[in-house]
């Protein structure tokens, strides 16, 4: 059933069979939707690799982000819930 918020559709289900959330489903889906899907992969940040982070920096974005259970994640277990966030 189509959501009003959703722009593509397609795109979301897709994303979503692929297993990724519900709220990056719909930002990738709305991203591609106001331009070329090429375009929304290209764009990326300026922002270097969960890898490089501190501990410390990555507790604080999965903070801002809303990930439970952060405090007790060891480094790689935060780079994995962030990149599948």
């Amino acid at each position: 059933m189509p959501r009003s918020q959703i722009k593509d559709e397609k795109t979301y289900q897709k994303l979503r069979e692929q297993g990724e959330s519900k709220e990056k489903s719909a930002r990738i889906a709305n991203a591609a939707a106001g331009g070329s899907r090429s375009a929304v992969g290209r764009k990326g940040g300026e922002s270097s690799p969960y890898s490089e982070w501190s501990k410390e920096d990555l507790v604080k974005r999965a903070r801002e982000i809303g990930i439970r259970g952060r405090s007790t994640m060891t480094k790689a277990q935060l780079v994995k819930a962030l990149r599948h966030h």
